[in-house]
């Protein structure tokens, strides 16, 4: 099992619809899927095929219902399904980040706190972690305005350049990346592909959703195809 970053192994998830009289979604069924450190997968299939539920089960969003998510971390494999809400918590803080298609922030924490927040966890003094976020924030084209306002009010453009700064201010060994490019113009979305390629540079193991070819062209190192179950069975 050497080598990898993330490996899943048989994943499966099925949803239970509790106000359409419990009716059963069955989503993923016995996906597998490993990354290496310096690759980035890009997640591929049509709209609803499950691809964002995979995204979310490799970060432990959802609890899976069958298979295994090997994540290694510290120096060892953990399970993801069976690691528990601490265990979670600590793949978060030290080797999983996630750039979603959303910004979710606590209301009148200023961006640059929210940006700043992953490094002061990972034990960063406050003015060294700030520091940093300022300098993601700039090169991510954010006014300088905006820096000490919480985003609630943003665009969703600035809001996802506060997202990305967030997601890549501290250095993950792995890297979950859903649509990051899906708000910014031209220019900010070639930051957003800068970001993503001197991640792969430093070794992290990458799987993204990436609806925009040409992005997804320039950073990919292969793709893996999410197959729809409908058409599966």
């Amino acid at each position: 099992m050497s080598g990898f970053a993330l490996r899943a192994e048989g994943l499966s998830k099925t949803f239970t619809l509790h106000l359409q009289g419990g009716v059963r979604l069955p989503v993923l069924h016995e996906v597998s899927l490993e990354v290496r450190p310096g690759e980035c997968v890009a997640l591929t299939g049509p709209s609803g095929a499950g691809k964002s539920t995979l995204m979310r089960a490799l970060y432990g969003n959802y609890l899976p219902g069958g298979g295994r998510i090997l994540v290694r971390h510290r120096g060892a494999l953990v399970d993801l399904a069976t690691a528990g809400p601490r265990g979670i918590l600590a793949l978060r803080r030290e080797t999983i980040g996630y750039v979603s298609q959303f910004l979710r922030v606590i209301p009148r924490v200023p961006a640059r706190a929210i940006v700043a927040e992953p490094l002061r966890a990972a034990g960063m003094a406050e003015a060294e972690a700030l520091s940093a976020a300022e300098r993601l924030l700039a090169r991510l084209n954010l006014p300088q305005r905006l820096w000490s306002l919480p985003p609630a009010t943003f665009s969703g453009g600035e809001q996802q350049r506060v997202n990305l700064a967030r997601g890549f201010a501290y250095p993950y060994p792995v890297m979950l990346v859903d649509e990051p490019t899906a708000s910014l113009d031209p220019a900010n979305a070639a930051v957003a592909v800068a970001l993503i390629e001197e991640a792969k540079s430093r070794g992290a193991a990458i799987v993204g959703i990436f609806h925009d070819a040409d992005v997804r062209r320039r950073v990919a190192t292969r793709e893996h195809e999410v197959i729809p179950l409908a058409a599966a069975a």
